[in-house]
């Protein structure tokens, strides 16, 4: 019979090991790493040799958000299993999360993926690790593989849609995979932002003042003094920004991994300049009339600049990605709560694309062809479709903005129906469409600001692609595969042990010696043909019969992995069984 063993109870009133590492498993389920902790610590002190309670232990760590401290109990969980995928799983999650780690956390998911390629677990990791570095194709190709092994894993379920968001973690502008601080590169960057915040706004402000000064009160000369203390101040903030930078080495790289980030800090440098040379055009004795489109323009850029870039960063999150199908992998990820909640902020992302679409059809309509407003009742068809199907009833704001939505479609289709006919005395009824199509489209905007302001009163997920979230279930909690006291006897005494492995000719067997280690691994000794064959392809069985009970024997899978001239063999599963009799040989 094949068996994945768990060991045994003591019959002790205490708890053996495994049980402890049981209770810790379950604590962390239920969300509790500090009961989690104390737990795997018990199980770690009754054995030390117990991989899982030094992975539960980095775990449990991990969750609490003691990182570095999360390290070394991972790193000793795979000293004790060198071919336990679990551990090398565990390792490589948290290192993803200590600087100057990144590519050794790849390395090893890639080894938990070569000692497993059968589980979804590793393929998971590893989309999860292109995932926040913002590579969404190779991120896809992982949850996909992950998927073929596992059809049902919500947290690929979750992360593949996010891909297909091209969804991007709130700290955007940091590589993971630097060496330096995250926390060095967020000050950076919030220095950055807040400059060309500050930076806009003055000369935004000093513009207006300017103009008003000199044409509403005849103070020219006082307000071009006022705006060569604009750029004095500018100077001096700028000094004081850039000092906070710190990590200007890493700048350009942040600036092009953040485009909006970028966008905002050449924004602000365009609007300074382009404010010094209003300035400029405006104290000079007489200004050419030629000049007046670009004393005209340079005001126009520094005064608009900020409100555009706004609504264009709104228009590129909107139509970002592919939201409908997004959608699907969501509803698939059946009882995940991140599931349910980006599934809301999606529909929010499909309310505004349908509203951006209605609005310059309907303006067109107005100006140019009122019967093209027909075209209208096609755009909430993908909406209304993509609720029905996402069966969510959570939100009551966003039922609102789709019935709005919906609602100006119909209404301005039949201004447009009416137009034909405003001859017949349905004019009266074409103006009233027009207005009610229009005040549904308002009705949105009043609707999204008052959701808004709710979730940013309540501290709650608001309706904007920024409430998007990862899913990220513990990574290496699997229980280790232990051999029992029967498995233990029968490679202690068996006479003969016998290695199986592959090699690019075959599957080939030689004959071993084994013993079993403390920590439940094999140690076997095998010939350096063999041990070179198991560098390329790790994985192997070993065969003993037990000389005590003569008919019984077993077969342990699992990963072999060279140390110094010992093979290791870390157990996968366990086979048991027993030879036949006499009477089934006849």
């Amino acid at each position: 019979m094949g068996t994945d063993e768990t060991g045994e109870k003591s019959d002790d009133p205490d708890r053996s090991p495994r049980e402890w590492c049981t209770l810790g498993a379950a604590e962390l389920d239920k969300g509790h790493p500090d009961a989690a902790l104390a737990a795997a610590q018990r199980a770690a002190d009754l054995d030390p040799a117990s991989e899982w309670a030094h992975r539960l232990i980095s775990l449990a760590l991990e969750r609490m958000g003691r990182d570095q401290d999360a390290v070394a109990p991972a790193e000793q969980a795979v000293r004790l299993a060198l071919g336990s995928w679990p551990a090398r799983l565990r390792l490589a999650a948290v290192l993803r999360r200590v600087p100057g780690r990144w590519d050794e956390a790849v390395r090893q998911a890639e080894l938990a993926h070569r000692f497993a390629p059968e589980r979804p677990e590793p393929q998971v990791l590893l989309g999860d690790l292109a995932l926040l570095r913002g590579e969404h194709a190779k991120a896809r190709r992982a949850y996909l593989k992950a998927l073929k092994a596992d059809p049902a894993h919500p947290q690929a379920r979750v992360n593949l849609g996010l891909t297909l968001l091209r969804w991007d973690r709130p700290r955007a502008h940091h590589d993971p995979a630097w060496p330096i601080d995250p926390r060095a590169s967020g000050r950076a960057r919030r220095a950055l932002e807040v400059w060309s915040r500050q930076a806009r706004l003055i000369v935004a402000v000093a513009t207006i003042a300017i103009a008003a000064a000199a044409l509403g009160f005849d103070r020219g000369g006082q307000g071009k003094l006022f705006g060569f203390a604009v750029l004095v101040l500018l100077v001096v903030i700028t000094v004081r920004r850039a000092r906070r930078v710190g990590v200007w080495a890493y700048v350009p790289a942040m600036l092009a991994r953040d485009p909006w980030l970028g966008t905002a800090v050449v924004s602000a440098t365009v609007a300074v300049l382009a404010f010094a040379l209003w300035l400029g055009l405006a104290a000079m004795p007489e200004v050419p009339s030629a000049l007046d489109p670009v004393w005209t323009g340079l005001g126009g850029i520094v005064i608009l600049g900020w409100p555009v870039l706004a609504g264009l960063r709104a228009l590129a999150d909107t139509w970002r990605g592919r939201p409908l199908k997004a959608l699907a992998e969501f509803a698939r990820a059946r009882g995940e709560r991140v599931a349910r909640r980006d599934t809301g902020v999606t529909l929010w992302i499909v309310t505004s694309r349908a509203w951006t679409a209605l609005v310059p059809l309907v303006a067109g309509a107005l100006a140019v062809e009122p019967r093209a407003a027909v075209a209208a009742l096609a755009v909430p068809y993908p909406l209304i479709g993509a609720y029905r199907r996402a069966r969510y009833g959570e939100d009551r704001w966003l039922v609102v903005a789709i019935a709005l939505v919906a609602l100006a479609a119909v209404a301005s289709a039949a201004g447009g129906v009416f137009c034909l006919v405003k001859g017949q005395g349905w004019g009266q009824v074409e103006s009233w469409a027009w207005r009610l199509g229009l005040a549904a489209l308002a009705g949105v905007v009043v609707v999204f600001v008052l959701r808004a302001t709710r979730a940013w009163w309540r501290g709650a997920p608001g309706p904007w692609r920024a409430s998007l979230i990862m899913a990220d279930r513990p990574m290496g909690d699997s229980p280790s595969v232990a051999l029992n006291p029967e498995v233990r006897q029968a490679f202690a005494y068996a006479r003969s042990v016998v290695l199986s492995y592959g090699d690019p000719l075959g599957p080939r067997v030689v004959g071993a010696v084994a013993s079993v280690s403390q920590a439940g691994e094999l140690r076997v000794i095998a010939e350096a043909e063999a041990i070179e064959a198991i560098d390329a392809d790790p994985r192997v069985a070993v065969f003993a019969a037990d000389p005590l009970q003569r008919r019984f024997w077993v077969e342990v899978r699992g990963i072999g992995l060279a140390d110094d001239d010992l093979l290791r063999v870390t157990p996968k599963q366990v086979l048991v069984g027993e030879f036949p009799g006499r009477h089934q040989r006849r």
